[in-house]
């Protein structure tokens, strides 16, 4: 299936542009709590407002899960849109600027899904990481755009990138076992594209994620030739309707730490 890419990043800035109007503004930073406790903003319900109208206008055939809702039965259709509409609320509301806008095409891959594109954008530097299978990933810093890829020349020591607000007692054992390493912390799914970009050579995730939170940066890893990985070293797939929680996954520019990481899901 193909699509106007540069529409649906029009729709990410979009978005981003709803974000940043919120986030600049003190008067309208209001916070509220969903049923699992997790931070809700007016920016989150604003962004996906956004987006949900310019996917509709784009394909209104497409069915919609997002973050903030759904639209239309993806059960009862062989592709879907899967958004986080602001990835990262809690960096958001540390005023940190780590937050991305996340759209991504999925595919029904047997009974479970694959990205098959993604644009992921960070509003306050006006950065757009995209790519997916028909499209070979890029960063676009404004009016730049260049091509990207994953480092492909692994040096010592490796370049670990973590969460800038989660970590724990897994993530310090995998570290340990990778030996000699710089760890780099950033937050939402901005980890997973420095991967892609070749700013850093792998991110472990050992902690809970929904599939809208990976989605996205997944299909611009693998157009930039890099993995995403599930706790068995396969290629991470998602459920999009009923269990929206991701296993632990490994976002990486080469096959070189499977091993290691299956090694560490005790």
């Amino acid at each position: 299936m193909q699509h106007d890419h540069e529409r649906i990043i029009r729709i990410a800035h979009e978005a981003g542009s709803e974000i940043l109007r919120i986030y600049e503004d003190s008067d309208d930073f209001e916070i509220t709590s969903k049923t699992d406790s997790s931070p809700l903003t007016k920016a989150d319900l604003a962004a996906h407002a956004t987006i949900e109208e310019g996917l509709r206008n784009l394909d209104p055939a497409i069915p919609l899960v997002s973050e903030e809702g759904r639209e239309g039965d993806p059960k009862a259709s062989d592709y879907a849109w899967l958004v986080d509409p602001l990835d990262g609320t809690k960096e958001f509301i540390k005023r940190n600027g780590m937050f991305t806008v996340n759209i991504a095409l999925m595919r029904l891959h047997g009974p479970r899904w694959r990205p098959v594109f993604g644009v992921v954008y960070a509003p306050v530097t006006d950065t757009t990481w995209v790519g997916g299978l028909t499209l070979p990933s890029e960063r676009r810093d404004g009016d730049r755009t260049r091509r990207i890829e994953v480092n492909n020349e692994i040096g010592t020591p490796v370049r670990l990138v973590a969460s800038g607000s989660h970590r724990g007692e897994k993530d310090e054992t995998f570290a340990s076992a990778l030996g000699p390493h710089d760890l780099v912390r950033m937050g939402s799914s901005i980890k997973a594209c420095i991967v892609a970009e070749g700013s850093a050579d792998l991110y472990p995730r050992f902690g809970p994620t929904s599939c809208w939170d990976i989605a996205a940066a997944h299909a611009v890893v693998e157009a930039a030739g890099g993995i995403v990985v599930d706790p068995t070293g396969n290629t991470l797939d998602y459920d999009i309707v009923d269990e929206i929680l991701n296993p632990y996954f490994l976002v990486a520019c080469s096959t070189r730490w499977n091993a290691t990481w299956e090694s560490n899901q005790d």
